[in-house]
């Protein structure tokens, strides 16, 4: 058999996850493997991590499943950076200090892709310069952000060493992967959740496929994984770091409580690490030597052990462990011991559909809208594909049951659904 020569790459370049497939002329070539250490090889981690004083690009610039292991190795010494993704449409992150290096957003997420070309490079013995990258069907609230992030994710793959670059909607993606599975026409709703965005597709497909002019209606929500942990945070856990302290400044007479946009950070996992910042650092000290009572002090004491030994992704990691057992149990129990943290809560899955009924709220309104768009009812809709691990939340499965029934639903190939229907999708370019 002759050697697979890939004349593109298909990037899937998620908040949590990356994956790479590619393609020619005449064929696609699955996800390739790309981190060696990984359950699943062909699924790099889109985590960075920077031990004490190294830069991106030297060797101790770690990604994927060693950028994990030797975040804990050595004991979180250093800067692990996590959900990239979801800052493309922030205006208001332009850069951030690690070590004596100052980087901008797109330098970071060019290490990541860059990392990307070259084990996928090493693996084909070849140098790839093409690249069709997803994107969700959109990126932020308003027009203006969704052209920022895309400008942003193009300047990156450029620093990246792609000459060529291209994008499809995810869900599109999606969608070509679900060709052939169809034995006639019928209007197709793809709804893909990842861990920044709920994205939507619906498209009239037959079983040879579809073209854009049959893509009816996208559109997508920036609310997904990462929100719904976001809000087990907040409904439960933050209080344990100091989100209900009560304190009072010096020659004062109010009583205040901690301010909401630095809780706000705290149950992000994007922006967690920036309550790294040295004059926030300084501000919670304060806040401690003012606080009440010695129960405000414990939380306090609890929150900066979190922000100085880095310790956001340990905790969002059992946030993550925890909403999993709430997809498949109707409670679960978070604990973190750690030096300086002492922590078990008991959740169950009605408490957190209550306090996430915001987020699951703006996910199912955006598949109301893509209805909406395409001036179509949910009835005529005949096959919902669903791929993503919100899918399986069963508040955003009832959702989807009780305006398509259950036997319309329908769940693609896990993460590689997206970057294999890329892959089709730069194929069919190729052809153009």
């Amino acid at each position: 058999m002759a050697q697979f020569v890939p004349e593109v790459y298909a990037i899937d370049f998620g908040t949590s996850n990356s994956l790479l497939a590619a393609a020619n002329l005449h064929e696609v070539h699955p996800a390739v493997p790309l981190d060696e250490h990984a359950e699943d090889p062909t699924v790099l981690r889109s985590v960075l991590f920077f031990p004490e004083a190294t830069s991106l690009g030297e060797e101790r610039c770690f990604f994927g499943k060693s950028a994990l292991e030797e975040y804990v190795a050595r004991g979180s010494r250093g800067r692990l950076l996590r959900s990239l993704k979801r800052f493309l449409p922030a205006r208001g992150f332009v850069r951030t200090q690690i070590g004596s290096q100052s980087y901008t957003l797109e330098q970071l997420i060019a290490g990541v892709l860059r990392e990307l070309r070259l084990r996928a490079d090493r693996f084909f013995g070849a140098q790839v310069e093409r690249v069709m990258l997803g994107r969700p069907a959109r990126f932020g609230s308003n027009a203006e952000e969704d052209a920022l992030a895309q400008e942003r994710l193009r300047a990156a793959a450029l620093l990246a060493g792609f000459r060529h670059v291209d994008f499809c909607p995810e869900p599109v993606a999606a969608a070509r992967d679900f060709r052939g599975q169809l034995a006639r026409e019928q209007l197709l709703l793809v709804g893909d959740f990842g861990g920044g965005t709920s994205d939507y597709t619906l498209v009239r497909m037959a079983d040879g496929g579809f073209a854009l002019r049959d893509v009816l209606a996208t559109h997508g929500v920036s609310v997904a994984g990462d929100a719904l942990d976001g809000s087990l945070m907040r409904s439960q856990l933050a209080r344990h770091f100091g989100a209900e302290v009560r304190y009072r400044v010096p020659l004062g007479d109010n009583v205040l409580t901690m301010p909401r946009p630095l809780m706000e950070k705290l149950c992000s996992p994007a922006e967690m690490s920036l309550l790294a910042q040295r004059d926030l650092q300084s501000f919670l000290r304060d806040v401690r030597s003012w606080s009440l009572g010695p129960e405000d002090r414990h939380h306090i004491d609890q929150l900066l052990t979190l922000v100085e030994d880095t310790l956001g992704f340990v905790v969002f990691e059992g946030v993550e462990h925890t909403k999993k057992q709430l997809s498949s149990e109707p409670r679960a129990r978070f604990a973190l011991h750690v030096p300086g943290i002492d922590i078990e809560e008991d959740f169950t899955r009605s408490g957190f559909e209550s306090g996430a009924q915001r987020e699951l709220s703006s996910i199912v309104a955006a598949l109301d809208e893509t209805l909406a768009r395409a001036n179509v009812r949910a009835s005529d809709v005949g096959v919902v594909c669903l791929t993503g691990g919100t899918a399986r939340v069963p508040a955003v499965r009832q959702a989807l049951t009780e305006r398509f029934g259950a036997e319309r639903l329908h769940s693609l190939r896990g993460l590689h659904a997206v970057v294999e229907g890329l892959a089709r999708h730069a194929q069919w370019q190729l052809a153009q």
